[in-house]
């Protein structure tokens, strides 16, 4: 018994030590400061970019729009729903972000899963947000994106690399998350 908690406290030691001591680096794809300033956002930054799985969704605009259309810009890559209450808390915020940063090359979609169109037209309708939706209605994209909980929002940079996540609801309209997002503009 004495050896497995032995084990049990080396590999937590072991594992502490080579998560904390170990110096890790920031993408070339954003800057350090970028990066710390969207940790400090409780952005969960990527160390090893991926790059992000193009598709093609309905617009709730109407039309179709695909996420390669977006490249050259910064895009938050927000999976939700209407029943959400997470969702919900982070959305006002979102749209403070959208208003903000819209014409200065950040784009936020908003990618519902699975519900009607009704239900999500006057979800936003109801709640005037501006910033673009699109409907998973199969939940294809969501699953290619390996989505377990709601909301989970992709930061995407300028060259369709996934540089970082937020799981749950966040202030979106921080003063972190704005210094985070000028700073991931400014970076190329």
């Amino acid at each position: 018994m004495k050896t497995i908690k032995k084990t049990i406290i080396l590999s937590l030691v072991f594992c502490a030590v080579f998560i904390f001591a170990i110096p890790q680096q920031i993408s070339a794809q954003i800057s350090s400061e970028a990066a710390r300033l969207l940790r400090s956002a409780n952005v969960q930054i990527f160390y090893q970019p991926a790059r992000s799985i193009d598709f093609t969704l309905p617009l709730l605009a109407g039309g179709n729009a695909s996420l390669s259309s977006f490249k050259g810009r910064v895009v938050l890559l927000n999976f939700w729903t209407s029943w959400c209450p997470a969702c919900s808390r982070g959305k006002p915020s979102m749209e403070v972000l959208h208003q903000r940063f819209n014409n200065h090359g950040l784009d936020i979609i908003a990618v519902n899963l699975m519900e009607d169109t009704n239900t999500v037209r006057q979800y936003i309708q109801r709640h005037g947000y501006t910033f673009r939706v699109m409907l998973d209605n199969s939940g294809t994209v969501g699953s290619n994106y390996d989505i377990r909980g709601i909301p989970t929002t992709f930061v995407i940079d300028r060259q369709g690399l996934i540089v970082g996540v937020v799981s749950g609801a966040i202030d979106w309209s921080s003063p972190q998350m704005i210094a985070g997002i000028e700073a991931l503009l400014n970076s190329r």
